[in-house]
């Protein structure tokens, strides 16, 4: 699957390099786990249809009641057509360099102590209509006007927001800048009863799979593919032992695409089929 770098891949011009930049975003069908290079912080304001978010350590998925801000990196997108007949959500991008100068003259001498997700949800309210409202209206400025206009209609959201959420959104923002350790081991294991491929998994530690393997070895002494298939089976076992759950029930949320398989890799680790547990 190929990889899309964004903004890049809607900026028309691949010369510019802009600080600021709002693209509205439209589909009519749905697109599951499109691989996303995304290379600026950007506020997802999602106006028809439902989008989720993979991250290494995490997940999201909103309607247009919600807007997200997500932190530049790696991540997985599904966008889903709803009742609508078209998929529409309004996107605004915004460098470091942007946002090291908000945090400057906002939030001076403050430094974030605990490192945040990578997405911060936004409970839509009127001030965001009026204010994608206003994004379209200077959408169409003279391209002389529309840089400081755009420097300014950022900085007005993010003091909204901040307005709003009070110090749990300062420090999101403070944690977009920080400098992270290393979250190898902590992305594995919060993924471990995932869906997600291997190949998944080492794009969200924005590593390739080869990479990733070597990384993984190295942690665990194992090799991937068996140490996920091991902890999600184990984990199969317990739910059978514990609950009134049988295997129809699980072998979709412990990554098996059908029943059959997931049964014959459990009889293989174990000595007994599920039913039997």
């Amino acid at each position: 699957m190929p990889i899309d770098s964004i903004p890049e891949s809607y900026i028309d011009n691949s010369e510019l390099k802009p600080e600021l930049f709002i693209y509205d975003f439209k589909m009519t069908e749905d697109v599951i786990k499109t691989k996303v290079n995304l290379n600026m912080h950007m506020f997802s304001f999602l106006q028809t249809g439902k989008k989720q978010v993979h991250f290494a350590n995490t997940s999201v998925l909103v309607n247009n009641e919600q807007s997200l801000l997500i932190k530049k990196g790696n991540c997985l997108w599904t966008e889903l057509l709803d009742k609508e007949d078209i998929y529409y959500c309004k996107l605004l991008f915004f460098s470091e360099k942007k946002l090291k100068e908000f945090l400057s003259k906002h939030l001076k001498n403050k430094e974030s102590l605990v490192e945040k997700p990578s997405f911060f949800a936004i409970e839509n309210d009127s001030y965001i209509d009026s204010y994608l409202n206003s994004l379209s209206t200077i959408a169409t400025a003279p391209k002389a006007f529309l840089d400081n206009l755009l420097s300014v209609k950022f900085e007005e959201l993010l003091v909204y927001l901040i307005n709003k959420y009070e110090s749990v959104f300062e420090n999101f923002l403070l944690s977009l800048v920080s400098q992270e350790s290393s979250t190898f081991k902590r992305n594995i294991e919060q993924n471990v009863y995932s869906t997600l491929s291997l190949e998944e998994i080492a794009f969200l530690c924005n590593m390739s799979l080869s990479t990733f393997k070597r990384h993984f070895i190295k942690e665990y002494h194992e090799s991937p593919g068996k140490w996920l298939r091991d902890k999600r089976l184990e984990r199969a076992k317990e739910l059978l032992k514990n609950g009134n759950l049988k295997s129809s029930d699980i072998y979709l949320d412990l990554g098996y695409n059908n029943l059959s398989n997931f049964s014959s890799a459990f009889k293989t680790k174990f000595g007994v089929y599920p039913s039997k547990v």
